[in-house]
């Protein structure tokens, strides 16, 4: 593929995202003063997220692993249980950093 036609399709991309970006801001005044789907909508980013790292913690080496082997998810296990109990995110990355080191240093 030739950089002209990568540069093109990065165009397009951005010009997408822009417009449907720009959609919400210019015509958001039509859409449905909801409380219910305010209240659906606030489940949107961490649904988001989810789905953006779910990847990276139950997959080893290529491979879906729900195994006991694999040091992510027992890293994940851990920063979600700090999450739960302090709220702090800074605690959650921090405690999750070390869970994930611990383990991999431990399970190799």
């Amino acid at each position: 593929m030739s950089t002209s036609v990568l540069l093109m399709i990065m165009a397009a991309c951005g010009l997408v995202t822009f417009l449907i970006r720009l959609s919400f801001i210019a015509f958001g005044h039509h859409l449905p003063n909801d409380p219910r789907i305010a209240a659906v909508l606030r489940y949107v980013p961490p649904a988001i997220l989810g789905a953006l790292i779910a990847q990276e913690i139950f997959s080893l080496n290529g491979n879906i692993s729900l195994a006991s082997d694999n040091p992510r998810m027992w890293a994940a296990l851990v920063a979600l249980l700090v999450a739960r109990v302090t709220r702090s995110v800074l605690a959650t990355i921090a405690t999750g950093m070390l869970a994930l080191w611990t383990a991999q240093a431990w399970m190799t």
